[in-house]
């Protein structure tokens, strides 16, 4: 039986090749024969959904401590590392960018440096998702799983992904996991594809449960997991993923 086409999402646009989360990548990634453009969202403290990975500034931008603690006007004027001077990005920004691309955009919620989820961030991201008209083609995904089953439960969108972090992973093993996802509804759950084999595949499949990985940077791991079949690999190099998969 031939293995399951996957589908290649460019994991923060494509941070092997461009600022990750920056609207070059995504502009990039709209060009291309992906099927999926990932980003991250977390809170200003005016409630926006600015696109950025990481809970505090210090590592992507010019500016330092929490995102949420600063406002969407000041957020936006702070610089990218290595942007030339491309600037932090709002999630309708974005979203402007996949209005005419075939490229799904699957945006990821995030929660602040306390780890809890950000008041209001699930039903902002889904505002943005309908002033630009995509709501109905695009994925949500998260670690936090009350966050996702109350965006699931909103309705309207192409899918929702419940991200297990290594620990959750181990802690609730495999029928755990299974149970967990099922009892949310969830269709799909998302792991380190370091953390997937052929037997935990199997049995998520089996249990009517899709699969999709992250961390899929490299030949041997975008191979392996393009042999697993998964339904959709996330990977920071999205040109040399599309060569694998052929």
């Amino acid at each position: 039986m031939k293995p399951h086409r996957s589908a290649i999402a460019s994991h923060r646009g494509g941070a092997f090749l461009w600022p990750e989360n920056g609207l070059t990548a995504f502009r990039a990634t709209a060009g291309l024969a992906v099927e999926q453009a990932e980003c991250d969202v977390h809170a200003s403290a005016d409630g926006e959904a600015i696109v950025i990975h990481d809970a505090t500034l210090d590592r992507t931008t010019d500016g330092s401590g929490p995102v949420v603690a600063r406002p969407m006007a000041e957020l936006t004027r702070l610089r990218l590392k290595g942007g030339a001077g491309e600037t932090v990005p709002r999630l309708a920004e974005m979203l402007a960018i996949f209005r005419n691309s075939p490229v799904v955009p699957r945006i990821e919620i995030k929660e602040g440096t306390d780890g809890r989820p950000y008041s209001g961030l699930a039903a902002r991201v889904l505002a943005d998702l309908d002033r630009a008209g995509l709501r109905r083609r695009s994925w949500v995904i998260g670690f936090d799983a009350p966050t996702m089953a109350q965006v699931a439960a909103a309705g309207g969108l192409a899918g929702v992904s419940w991200l297990l972090e290594r620990e959750t992973w181990r802690s609730l093993g495999l029928p755990g996991t299974i149970a967990v996802a099922k009892a949310y509804g969830f269709p799909e759950i998302g792991v380190h594809e370091a953390m997937l084999d052929a037997e935990a595949s199997a049995a998520l499949r089996s249990a009517g449960i899709g699969i999709s990985v992250w961390g899929a940077n490299h030949e041997v791991s975008i191979r392996r997991m393009l042999g697993l079949g998964v339904d959709l690999l996330a990977t920071d190099d999205p040109p040399l993923a599309i060569a694998l998969r052929g």
